[in-house]
């Protein structure tokens, strides 16, 4: 594998050369500061760009034209990093070898037209396709409390600290979908064109020059784009726990416990923290499986999962509402317990192998491999081997130090009120 970045005018172009798939993917990323009031108009734009285009009017038509394209495929979501708000593109082709010449150049074509040549007339978006995405995230809007493991973590992230970018929900606010219009759409896309953060990844067995030619003819962006704002969220640190409960029409309860981390060193963050979290909570060997699920049978699932960016840890589990403050109880031993130093060899050689065994599984995803990329220019993390060579040097004296840095902010409870017998 071979790794090439070139700067573009006002983009970097990310080349990934790799033998090891047969299609070629592209992703675009635009990258802007989080705005919770542009949240949902980030979505919709998401949503509708994928459908059509000027030249390919109709889902239909362009969906043939995919389909001509050797079942080319193009999608686009949003995430959000820490205070920013990505907003991607894909495109994955079949390499040239594999279909025709020049199927990748149309494709690469066809890709760019979905994002620089959208259907828009009059200074409107189609409004068919419009009003098609405005009902179906309307009556996404409704169904948000059916997932119930995903709104108690959302619940829990907003008792944390609601004027922080790790409250805003990620799929947006009915609210402001009602003020969302084909004319103000367009203005928003265009705001994106002239100030988002933009760059390109292309991966698969590509010739880095034929790439280069492709994308700055087919990308002519040329104003240039800058952002000061630090990718990680401030610190925040409360003096007491905070406990939150609320009740909903189902079985199974809901628990999401977050804690906060604070003044960790990067060296810390990346490494130590890490496998903190496995051994805490991160498998089947985990403290939290082994003690709360297994020995106690005190539920059904619970795991632990960090997010740097938020300088946040959080411990996530389903139970039966009576078995609440026995959860939270064990939780916090195991956490003291880990700071005690109570903490086995193999604990940690077993945390290592799970987290050397994820890196190498990212050499299997060409998606993967481009976020894992592009986390190492966005954030400066270490590129994949000296990760590994990293990871492996932490002492278990590394880990004690970081867990006292660990500390307990919010619990949520989503409380199930049905009778689980019935």
């Amino acid at each position: 594998m071979e790794y090439r970045e070139k700067k573009l005018g006002s983009y970097k172009l990310h080349m990934i050369k790799t033998n090891k798939f047969k299609t070629i993917r592209v992703k675009v990323f635009f990258l802007a500061p989080v705005k919770k009031e542009e949240i949902t108009m980030r979505n919709f734009l998401s949503s509708i760009l994928a459908t059509s285009n000027a030249e390919y009017k109709t889902k239909r038509e362009f969906l043939i034209k995919k389909e001509d394209l050797y079942s080319a495929s193009i999608s686009s979501s949003t995430t959000r990093f820490g205070n920013y708000n990505c907003l991607n593109f894909t495109l994955n082709t079949l390499e040239d070898k594999y279909t025709e010449e020049g199927n990748l150049e149309k494709s690469i074509k066809l890709f760019s037209d979905s994002i620089y040549k959208p259907n828009i007339e009059n200074g409107k978006f189609d409004t068919v396709y419009f009003d098609t995405i405005r009902k179906r995230v309307a009556t996404n809007f409704e169904g948000i409390k059916e997932d119930t493991a995903y709104y108690s973590t959302i619940r829990l992230l907003e008792e944390i600290d609601s004027s922080s970018p790790l409250s805003y929900r990620s799929y947006g606010y009915k609210e402001d979908l009602e003020k969302i219009t084909p004319s103000n759409l367009v203005s928003y896309y265009e705001k994106i064109l002239n100030n988002d953060i933009m760059d390109i990844f292309v991966i698969g067995n590509i010739d880095f020059n034929e790439i280069e030619e492709l994308i700055k003819r087919y990308f002519p962006v040329k104003i240039f784009k800058k952002s000061g704002l630090p990718a990680r969220i401030d610190e925040f640190k409360r003096n007491s726990v905070k406990v939150v409960k609320e009740k909903i029409d189902t079985n199974q309860s809901k628990l999401a416990i977050g804690f906060s981390l604070n003044k960790l060193e990067d060296y810390e963050r990346n490494y130590p923290l890490t496998l903190f979290s496995i051994i805490l909570g991160g498998g089947t060997n985990s403290k939290l499986f082994r003690n709360v699920r297994e020995k106690n049978s005190l539920c059904y699932y619970i795991y632990s999962t960090v997010n740097k960016l938020d300088n946040l840890l959080m411990v996530r589990a389903g139970i039966s509402k009576e078995n609440y403050d026995e959860v939270v109880k064990l939780t916090k031993k195991e956490l003291l317990s880990i700071k005690k130093g109570n903490i086995d060899e193999v604990d940690i050689e077993n945390a290592k192998m799970m987290y050397i065994s994820s890196i190498d599984e990212l050499e299997e995803s060409q998606d993967d491999l481009i976020d894992c990329y592009y986390m190492i220019d966005l954030i400066g993390v270490d590129p994949v081997d000296i990760r590994k060579k990293k990871m492996m040097e932490v002492t278990k004296e590394d880990i004690i130090r970081v867990s006292k840095k660990v500390h307990l902010n919010t619990i949520y409870l989503l409380e199930g009120e049905k009778d689980e017998e019935n």
